[in-house]
C-alpha cells in the first residue's frame, strides 16, 4: 500500500516538473516573439506620368475654349413655347437657333408641329410671336420667323469635316432651364436610329455624348469655335431623360433644307421613284 503511494506521488512530482517547464519554454516564445501588426502598411499610390510631348491638331482648341464658344452662341440660341390656339396655356416647347439677324430661326418640326400659337422668347428675355416659313418631316426640321432686327445669329460649320472624339458643345432649354449648355464629345457620325416616320425620311445624325434633355430638341450643337455643326433633335432613352447619347440633325443637311423652306417654303426634291424592299420567299414566288 505504501510502495503504490509512493508510486504515484513520484509520478504526479514528474509530470509536474514536465509541465512547469513546458509553461517556462512557451512563456519565452511568447515574449520574444515579435507581433504581427494589424494595421497594413499605407503606401501613396501616385503615379508619375511620362513626358509627352503633345501638340493641339490644327483647326482644334483646348477645353478652355468652352466658355468663348458659349459666350458666342447662348445668346443666339431661343426658346420656344406652343401655346394652344384658344388659350395662353403652354402645351408644349423647345429650343431654336437664330441663323440670321432678320429674325430666321430654325428648329426641330416635331417642336411645332402639335399646332398651336408659337412664342419665341430670346436670351434678353423679348418675346415674339412667330410664323412658320416652312417644315419637312422628312428630316425633322422647320423654319420660323419673328419680327426682328439686328439678333445674334450661329454661323454654320462644315459638319462633313466634324470628327470622331471631337469636342462640341450643346445649347437649349432643357425642362425650360434657359440657354443651357452641356460638354460632350462627338460619339460616331451618320446614325440611323429609325426615329422619323415617312418614305422618304432621312436619317444620318451626329452622335453624342453631349447630356440633352427633353426641351432641347431644336437647340444647337456647336463646336469649340461656336459655329453649328448640328441640330439637337432625339435622345436614346427608356426613361425619357438622358441616359447617355444623344443625336443631333448633321449642319450641312440643316443648310441644304432651311435653304429650301426659306426660298420656297417647302423642300425641292428629284424622286427616282423606286422602293427598295427585302425580297422574301412569297414576293420570290409571285416574280
Amino acid at each position: 500500500m505504501k510502495k503504490s503511494i509512493l508510486t504515484i506521488f513520484t509520478t504526479l512530482l514528474i509530470n509536474g516538473a514536465f509541465t512547469l517547464l513546458l509553461f517556462n519554454h512557451l512563456k519565452k516564445d511568447l515574449t520574444t516573439q515579435r507581433p504581427t501588426p494589424l494595421t497594413p502598411q499605407v503606401r501613396l499610390a501616385g503615379y508619375t506620368f511620362p513626358s509627352i510631348n503633345v501638340k493641339p491638331a490644327p483647326g482644334y482648341f483646348a477645353p478652355e475654349d468652352f466658355v468663348e464658344a458659349s459666350r458666342r452662341v447662348t445668346d443666339a440660341v431661343v426658346n420656344i413655347t406652343i401655346k394652344s390656339a384658344y388659350g395662353y396655356e403652354p402645351i408644349s416647347g423647345g429650343s431654336g437657333v437664330i441663323i440670321s439677324s432678320d429674325g430666321y430661326i430654325i428648329t426641330n418640326n416635331h417642336v411645332i408641329d402639335m399646332g398651336g400659337r408659337i412664342e419665341v422668347t430670346l436670351a434678353n428675355k423679348h418675346t415674339y410671336t412667330a410664323t412658320v416659313i416652312g417644315k419637312d418631316p422628312t428630316t425633322d426640321l422647320a423654319l420660323l420667323k419673328i419680327e426682328a432686327q439686328n439678333l445674334p445669329t450661329v454661323h454654320y460649320a462644315n459638319s462633313d469635316e466634324v470628327e470622331v472624339g471631337q469636342w462640341v458643345l450643346a445649347v437649349g432649354n432643357p425642362f425650360n432651364l434657359t440657354s443651357t449648355v452641356t460638354a460632350g464629345i462627338i460619339s460616331a457620325k451618320g446614325r440611323n436610329i429609325n426615329i422619323l416616320q415617312g418614305l422618304y425620311s432621312i436619317e444620318s445624325f451626329l452622335q453624342t455624348d453631349a447630356v440633352v434633355n427633353p426641351g432641347n430638341s431644336g437647340g444647337a450643337l456647336v463646336n469649340l469655335k461656336g459655329e453649328l455643326v448640328g441640330i439637337n433633335s432625339a435622345i436614346m432613352s427608356e426613361s425619357g431623360g438622358y441616359e447617355g447619347y444623344s443625336f443631333a440633325i448633321p449642319a450641312n443637311l440643316v443648310k441644304k433644307i432651311i435653304s429650301d423652306l426659306k426660298e420656297f417654303g417647302e423642300v425641292k426634291r428629284a424622286i427616282l421613284g423606286i422602293r427598295i424592299i427585302d425580297v422574301n420567299e412569297e414576293i420570290a414566288s409571285d416574280m
